[in-house]
């Protein structure tokens, strides 16, 4: 009989100390877009993380100093898909800053109603893709519905569904389509009148509600290391808004309407809170908005330009609320019709840095809740 050896093979104690490296993406840009997420693993249990960005990267800082200044609008408003309009924005306040411009008070009204529809539209795809993500299907129908209905009246100032084009140096590409301010009411009441499925739906929902809370807790030491800004930063007390901090546009005068939403908590259930409530206060600034508008005498919208508009020789830095945070365009001009520098100060690029702080010491499963609640946009990472 031949003799047999046994062998015991096994995974050993020491197995259980051993990291994995785990790479989460690059995701499709069907999705929030390519990012890439490379996490070092204890088990169940993320010990480090690292978002790594620059999949999608399409040089417009670069392309900004290639165009002149009625044409980088086009590129503005493009990084942040979602808040295409108040991308626009940054650029012409900025120009307009330059130039020591002054806009017609019927334009600064209006552009103030369509940041906030604008602001409306962002939110709404995130309160419904959020709850998509930790599956939840019911509540993306319903913000597509709400979404479809602002976008109808958008679309009809505009011409555009998601890359308006509408804002000008100077002013707006032109006025109001007749009876468009009575249409716009509706819409915002149609909206308002059934923002009460994000409420109790997705609020009311106690397994959402087990998947967010205490969960990816951010701290306002973080926020401020990090640069972290909007609904995010709010959600973990750091109480600071462009639009009543430093106001512009006509936010000065809508201080009693203006509701800046705080949270404590600082985990996913707050961030979810904020944006649910600040997209509540959003119609209503935009309510106040069509009623000051009402009382306007008609005038123009805009300035008239020269054909080669060329800005003064000097800097200037402006900033503004958007959706996802504060977006800001610093301005560097040699006296010509185009920028020598345009840096771009994007929402999404900071807020997304705080995932190093937020992942580390949590669960695989609740990556997912963490990463969709930041409310970001790839493209405005990888501006």
């Amino acid at each position: 009989m031949t003799p047999t050896t046994e062998t015991t093979v096994g995974i050993g104690g020491a197995a259980e100390s051993t990291d994995m490296v785990l790479n989460i993406g690059p995701q499709h840009p069907s999705t929030h877009g390519v990012l890439r997420l490379r996490l070092v693993l204890d088990g169940e249990r993320i010990t480090r993380a690292e978002p790594v960005i620059g999949y999608m990267h399409r040089g417009a800082e670069k392309l900004f100093e290639a165009r002149d200044y009625r044409q980088i609008i086009v590129l503005a408003n493009r990084h942040d898909w979602l808040s295409a309009f108040s991308n626009e924005l940054g650029v012409v306040l900025a120009v307009e800053r330059m130039l020591g411009m002054e806009v017609p008070e019927r334009a600064v009204w209006t552009r103030t109603l369509l940041a906030e529809l604008n602001r409306v539209l962002n939110h709404l795809m995130f309160l419904g893709s959020y709850p998509l993500e930790l599956g939840g299907i019911t509540p993306v129908f319903h913000a597509f519905r709400e979404r479809e209905v602002l976008q109808n009246a958008m679309e009809e100032v505009s011409g555009g569904r998601m890359h308006y084009m509408f804002n000008r140096v100077g002013g707006l590409k032109e006025d109001l389509p007749a009876g468009w301010t009575v249409r716009a009411r509706e819409a915002v009441r149609a909206v308002r009148s059934r923002m009460d499925v994000f409420d109790d739906l997705v609020l009311g929902n106690e397994i959402f509600r087990g998947r967010t809370r205490d969960v990816g807790v951010l701290s306002p030491e973080a926020v401020h290391a990090y640069g972290v800004s909007g609904p995010i930063a709010r959600a973990s007390g750091v109480d600071f808004d462009l639009r009543r901090d430093e106001p512009y546009l006509a936010y000065g005068d809508l201080q009693d309407t203006l509701k800046v939403v705080t949270r404590r908590e600082g985990d996913c259930l707050a961030r979810f809170e904020c944006l649910l409530e600040q997209t509540h206060n959003a119609l209503d600034l935009a309510d106040a908005c069509l009623d000051r508008l009402a009382g306007l005498p008609p005038g123009p919208v805009n300035q008239r330009l020269p054909k080669v508009l060329k800005a003064p020789e000097g800097h200037t830095y402006a900033w503004t609320e958007n959706p996802l945070g504060i977006n800001g365009y610093y301005l560097v001009s040699k006296g010509e019709k185009t920028p020598y520098r345009l840096k771009l100060r994007s929402a999404s690029y900071n807020n997304i840095q705080a995932l190093t702080e937020l992942l580390p010491g949590t669960l695989v499963s609740d990556m997912v809740a963490i990463l969709g609640s930041l409310f970001f946009v790839v493209g405005d990472i990888d501006k």
